[in-house]
């Protein structure tokens, strides 16, 4: 007969085993599942945000006679194809445009380079070099393209690769744009999911249901108030740049938008623009585009306060380092989401710091 003390000790081990068995058997489960959605990652989550962005705008639609929960998310997401793919189509259409009246003006030999600036030149050991190079450029550009051969070679793959990322991050963002309104017909079922999930992990429904209300309109915040207001402000800025005949207008509207997210102000790039509209074209035409131009760089001004979630507590030097590190991270993707993740973690660590008591 066993003695008691040893049937214990069995049981005890064999409880351990099993335990060891199923803790395996989870991770094992949890690993495939995160091989087979590891592609996807990037896009989920993009169109997550749009989604958490859009839920009100959603909401007002679909109470509106004749659009019911499915048409109103297919609306929202063909509108938004359509506001990305625009933009974009214009913007490579333009550096497209640029490059070849660049290539053919280097082939009938009427490529004339501008003189550099006088403080370029007056620099040590830098200035000598480039402005050798720049002569080269001007008087005899096969020869430059012999003895640097390799340098823009690379420098060629460099460029063909980068334009290749970013027609793979457009149609990322098109793809979390069709995530998104599937999320949307979608977001009542998934709004109780996101709770149940968050109820969880505090072990108490209300601070749950809390920290969701909070991360979501710090979500909406971020991408309306500083991506959006940064969005709008490029696109007025680009029609401009367009109308206008600007070189590299799409590059430039590009950069605008870059600057824009970053709290860097617009008129970095408004103010050159006009200056090369008076030297370029006629005084009402450069007029009418410098009009525009100023009212466009001046908009989020008035964008800002429409547009940015109240009582918003991310400070600016967080966007900061979330659109640079997303950018470097993820491309154009992370330029939107790096900023709208770091001011969710900071908003929700400040909740966890102050014991969930706001401010």
């Amino acid at each position: 007969m066993i003695e008691p003390k040893t049937a214990r000790a069995g049981l005890s081990a064999a409880t351990g085993i099993d335990l060891a068995l199923r803790l395996t058997l989870v991770a094992a489960l949890i690993l495939a599942c995160f091989r087979v959605a590891a592609p996807f990652f990037g896009v989920m989550l993009w169109g997550t945000l749009l989604a958490v962005m859009m839920w009100p705008l959603h909401v007002w639609l679909r109470s509106k006679p004749g659009l019911s929960n499915a048409r109103s998310a297919t609306l929202i997401g063909a509108v938004g194809v359509l506001l990305l793919l625009v933009p974009a189509v214009f913007a490579v259409e333009s550096l497209g445009t640029s490059a070849f009246g660049l290539f053919e003006a280097w082939r009938a030999d009427r490529l004339v380079l501008l003189p550099l600036p006088e403080w370029l030149q007056k620099m040590a050991f830098v200035g000598p070099r480039v402005q050798r190079v720049w002569d080269l450029a001007n008087t005899n550009m096969p020869a430059l393209l012999k003895e640097y051969a390799p340098l823009l070679k690379t420098l060629a793959t460099k460029l063909g690769g980068f334009a290749a990322g970013l027609l793979g991050d457009v149609f990322s963002m098109i793809g979390a744009l069709v995530v998104a309104a599937i999320m949307l017909a979608w977001g009542d079922s998934g709004g109780v999911l996101i709770h149940d999930i968050f109820a969880r992990i505090t072990g108490d429904f209300e601070r749950g249901a809390r920290l969701v209300r909070l991360s979501a309109a710090t979500v909406r915040g971020v991408l309306q108030g500083v991506v959006g207001v940064a969005f709008v402000q490029a696109v007025l800025l680009g029609i401009g740049f367009f109308a206008v005949g600007l070189p590299f207008a799409g590059a430039a509207a590009g950069l605008a938008l870059l600057i824009g997210i970053i709290q860097v102000p617009a008129l970095i790039i408004a103010l050159p623009a006009i200056g090369w509209a008076f030297s370029t074209q006629s005084t009402t035409t450069a007029t009418i585009f410098a009009v525009w131009t100023l009212l466009a760089g001046f908009s989020d001004n008035i964008l800002k306060p429409l547009m940015l979630g109240r009582g918003l507590e991310v400070p600016m030097p967080v966007i900061l380092i979330g659109v640079i590190g997303g950018m470097l991270a993820d491309g154009l993707v992370g330029l939107f989401v790096g900023p709208v993740l770091l001011g969710v973690g900071y908003v929700l660590f400040l909740d966890w710091l102050r014991g969930g008591t706001p401010a």
